[in-house]
């Protein structure tokens, strides 16, 4: 395992402190009375001595500790508006903060993983010798929070008390961020020391947004150390790349299940949700997506939401695998949120009562947020993410610089949902039915689909291929994204595939809760399907069916089309479920557009996987039996059939 105490830990080698006895000298002489009492409360030494390294090199002029008490939660809100993170907006409980224009996503080209040697690391991602890193972090976060507060978080990344809950600080000096994580993750301090000790672990994590200016940014840097799983993050202030608990505590959950409990547990890049059945049932749903690809949307097309962006799963003693979400709010992509598809989520954006900080959306002259695609009449001019905007205008490209960014984000409390559910603090989570898999595909896969074994479930995640979205600075084009949790996979994508073959096919989960696994694709276009225009076939609202038809089929009450991709649904079917779930017309020939085979594309997509998983050491030797038969299959009906494979075709 990577967690090797006789490695260096990079913060204690710059600040040098390394006992008890000298935390606290360092902390008398940042804190006032009020906090020394504060940290006094927390008894877990490895903790203490991590802050005091932390104060140690970053230099504060002061250090505040956040209890999570409301008088503390307003001393951050009123701090981030005194330094101008954030602005007040005319709402109750509104803000406005705004990025650099130049950081509007994860700065991908600029994190990396601090390796050992011999350390095996993520052939999609960026790596650098610890004694390089060392040295980058000496130089870059020495005295970076001179004349700042540092203000120190704990907090716990799921319901306190549950197997699968992480306990965590977040050190920082943006009062953004601070205020974020109170949004996003339950502050612990009261219980951290119980949580520690119940876990046998923390995460850190240390962050300063530096002087915030655009010259700053190519030495932006974000670093993660898997060995004593701390993160640092200096000269940035985009939630992804500053909010550390989220994606870079996500990557050492990740390891945990891969390297430390393989089969026992799984760290996902997935929403969770329940979706009403017949007569009152309610199953649970987890699904994974790239961000941008719909997870936030999804989610919400559940009558039970427990959370749109990361799952911690486990297999519990009755056999059933149950998923919590490490977080309790919601850090979401706003383009295209609008009351047709997202009338929980607008109600809480328009209305009074729900405290939000929005980030990099056009705040028109009355103070009021609007963002591309919320389906209402945009102002004339306003102020976004790029400063003073007008309809029409262009950038130095003579691109047109749209109303707000692609990536642009809310942040509120996922409890503020009108279908939030209180099993989302429930230790023992929620019974997990359905785990979907999904990607920006145009051109190749049905719209749902389900997995005829465990195998060819843990396949199709592995086989997720989806256009970049906005999330990522620099990113373009149309990329792997295996089990859209790649980016956050920081050992062999061959030991995670392991970790997921082993987990979904263990012998200890009970047939009877024996999760499908499924794919779901939301952006099929009318010219993949024989017609003219880029659009996409169908409707935001669609998913509400499809969702429906997978709840239907866990319970073994639909059935289905046998193809050699895995079980597709039947028209009869989808036709009822789109009249009573959200009374629409559903014509046949619009389920043969989206459900036909084209043979050419998906052995296109299965050549590519094969090739680029052949490249990788030590693939499980099941992947190229799953998708060996696969393309056979589809070989074999494409000498019957031809290129296109229409649904009718193959159905008994």
């Amino acid at each position: 395992m990577y967690f090797k105490d006789n490695v260096i830990d990079i913060v204690s080698e710059i600040g040098g402190i390394h006992d008890i006895a000298s935390a606290n000298e360092i902390f008398k002489t940042k804190m006032n009375t009020t906090h020394l009492e504060r940290i006094s409360k927390i008894k877990n030494e490895k903790a203490l001595i991590k802050i005091a390294n932390a104060v140690k090199m970053c230099n504060p002029q002061e250090v505040f500790i956040n209890t999570g008490s409301e008088e503390d939660r307003q001393f951050i809100r009123q701090l981030a508006l005194e330094k101008g993170e954030e602005k007040t907006l005319p709402m109750e409980g509104h803000t406005i903060h705004y990025d650099l224009k130049e950081e509007q996503g994860r700065i991908i080209d600029r994190t990396f993983y601090i390796y050992l040697e011999g350390e095996e690391v993520s052939s999609l991602a960026n790596k650098v010798e610890r004694s390089v890193a060392l040295e980058d972090i000496r130089e870059k976060m020495a005295d970076i929070m001179h004349e700042k507060i540092m203000m120190v978080g704990f907090y716990i990344r799921g319901p306190i008390g549950s197997p699968a809950s992480n306990p965590a600080l977040e050190i920082t000096s943006s009062a953004y961020v601070m205020h974020s994580a109170e949004i996003l993750y339950r502050n612990c301090y009261t219980a951290f020391d119980g949580e520690v000790d119940r876990m046998g672990h923390f995460y850190a994590n240390i962050h300063s947004e530096g002087l915030n200016r655009p010259e700053d940014l190519p030495n932006a840097r974000v670093y993660m150390c898997r060995t004593h799983q701390t993160t640092y993050s200096v000269n940035c202030t985009y939630a992804g790349n500053t909010l550390l608990m989220k994606k870079g505590n996500h990557r050492f959950s990740v390891d945990r299940a891969v390297y430390e409990n393989r089969g026992k547990e799984l760290a996902e890049h997935m929403f969770i949700t329940g979706i009403d059945g017949p007569d009152g049932r309610i199953t649970g749903f987890a699904g994974a997506a790239p961000s941008g690809c719909g997870k936030t949307t999804t989610a919400m097309a559940g009558n039970l939401f427990i959370g749109d962006d990361l799952a911690q799963m486990w297999r519990a003693e009755d056999g059933s695998i149950r998923s919590i979400n490490p977080e309790c709010g919601i850090f979401g992509i706003i383009e295209d949120v609008n009351r047709e598809g997202d009338p929980k989520l607008m109600a809480c954006l328009r209305h009074p009562g729900t405290e939000v900080i929005w980030s990099n959306v056009l705040i028109d002259e009355n103070g009021v947020p609007h963002w591309t695609g919320n389906g209402e009449e945009p102002p004339k001019k306003g102020f976004n993410f790029q400063g003073l905007w007008e309809q029409g205008m262009v950038d130095e490209n003579g691109k047109e610089v749209p109303i707000s960014h692609p990536n642009a984000r809310c942040t509120l409390s996922s409890s503020a949902l009108a279908n939030y559910s209180e099993k989302a603090e429930d230790p023992n989570g929620i019974e997990t039915r359905v785990i979907t898999y999904s990607g920006r595909d145009s051109d190749t896969m049905p719209p749902v689909w389900v997995a005829k074994s465990p195998e060819q479930g843990v396949v199709i995640g592995a086989c997720i291929v989806s256009a970049a979205t906005a999330s990522e600075v620099g990113a373009t084009g149309v990329r792997r994204a295996p089990w859209a949790n790649a980016p956050f996979t920081p050992g062999s994508l061959a030991d995670y595939m392991d970790a997921q073959f082993k987990f979904f096919g263990h012998p200890a989960i009970d047939k009877a809760k024996q999760p499908i696994l499924a794919g779901l694709n939301y952006f099929l276009t009318d010219e993949a399907r024989g017609g003219t225009l880029p659009k996409l076939i169908g409707e935001k609202r669609d998913v509400k069916v499809w969702m429906a038809w997978l709840e239907r089929r866990t319970h073994h009450e639909v059935a289905a089309i046998d193809s050699p991709i895995g079980y597709l649904p039947k028209y009869g079917d989808l036709k009822d479920l789109f009249k009573t779930i959200i009374n629409k017309e559903y014509p046949e020939e619009l389920y043969v557009k989206q459900f036909s085979l084209y043979i050419d594309n998906i052995v296109a997509r299965i050549d590519l996987q094969k090739e680029a998983y052949g490249k990788e050491k030590n693939t499980p030797a099941t992947l190229f039996k799953v998708l060996d038969v696969q393309r056979t299959g589809l070989i074999k009906l494409k000498n019957k059939f031809g290129p296109i494979i229409k649904p009718h075709d193959i159905e008994n």
